[in-house]
């Protein structure tokens, strides 16, 4: 491959929570039928050559992950399915990012579709993390970079926050 083919496409709905530090987007590849190989490995090509040190996948099952081996990029595997426990699982997960990113990783999180969830999940990541002071103040900067309103799902994950032991930071003062 060379020329533009060879840097590959960005997966859909990509975008910054955190400036060149935390992305979120679709699978890449696209979500259930609509899934493609072809596009999986642009997508991943892309991530590749924006030097993307890791993609965390937050999809219940080890879907595709086999095709980030292929191409030799990084992963992790943090099941984050409707029915798990939201304490456990976001506990894991935001010590997981602060470690990456005291590394100095660049990090794309996914899960199968950009939804609620997923925007629960950063925004959740935000308010943990100290970078903004409450729940609604995370959800509305989520909100704006995505560019969509976070419904009940979301919602609630933020909620969950508080009761998460290891904050990154202490609360920002309000």
């Amino acid at each position: 491959m060379k020329g533009k083919w060879a840097r590959g496409i960005p997966p859909r709905f990509f975008a910054w929570i955190i400036k060149d530090r935390l992305a979120v987007s679709e699978r890449p590849g696209g979500y259930a039928r609509n899934h493609r190989k072809v596009r999986r490995q642009e997508e991943i090509l892309w991530l590749r050559s924006e030097n993307f040190t890791r993609v965390v996948s937050l999809l219940p099952s080890p879907h595709n992950l086999h095709a980030y081996d292929e191409l030799g990029v990084t992963w992790s595997h943090i099941p984050f399915g409707a029915h798990d426990d939201p304490v456990a699982v976001l506990e894991d997960l935001y010590a997981r990012l602060k470690e990456w990113f005291a590394a100095g990783e660049k990090v794309l999180l996914h899960q199968e579709e950009l939804n609620d969830r997923l925007m629960g999940v950063v925004a959740g990541y935000l308010l943990w993390s100290g970078l903004v002071a409450s729940g609604p103040q995370a959800t509305a900067v989520v909100e704006r970079i995505l560019g969509r309103q976070m419904g009940p799902p979301g919602r609630e994950l933020v909620a969950v926050v508080p009761m998460l032991s290891g904050r990154a930071i202490a609360p920002l003062e309000t």
